[in-house]
């Protein structure tokens, strides 16, 4: 019993410090914990350190148990970016999207996969789905002057 406390007390933990952008530190207390949130956190901070490779096995793991995971589906686009698969993030992301068209970094991860495969009409439509979604996000000042520049 006394485990699981401790092991929800670090996944808490772990988010927090996810959300806080310390990504080391939310890894190792995320690396305690268990479950798909446990998974999903880890995957987004692996990626955020650039730890593609673990962070993408890790997203798919999470995803298995949750295949809309907000978190997991972002840390998997984001690595996949990061690995230069930008046919899988595109497949990946959009079979995210058929389940929940919500998933605002979802369209921002696919949206730069586009990009590479010179798909701009793609790209600039996914951008601007990424900004109806997160017009706060810390990346929708870049994508607006993006957009605006195309224009």
């Amino acid at each position: 019993l006394a485990a699981v406390g401790l092991s929800a007390g670090d996944l808490e933990d772990g988010i927090d410090l996810f959300r806080q952008g310390k990504y080391p530190q939310a890894e190792a207390k995320l690396r305690q914990a268990s479950g798909p949130d446990a998974q999903a956190y880890l995957a987004g901070a692996l990626a955020k350190q650039k730890k593609y490779d673990e962070a993408a096995s890790t997203a798919r793991a999470a995803l298995g148990g949750n295949p809309t995971h907000e978190v997991a589906v972002a840390a998997l686009g984001e690595s996949l970016f990061g690995l230069k698969k930008y046919d899988e993030a595109i497949t990946r992301l959009s079979d995210a999207l058929a389940k929940n068209g919500g998933l605002a970094y979802a369209y921002f991860w696919r949206a730069q996969a586009y990009d590479k495969k010179g798909q701009a009409a793609r790209m600039v439509g996914d951008y601007e789905q990424f900004l109806k979604l997160a017009p706060k996000a810390p990346e929708a000042g870049t994508v607006r002057g993006l957009l605006a520049a195309l224009r």
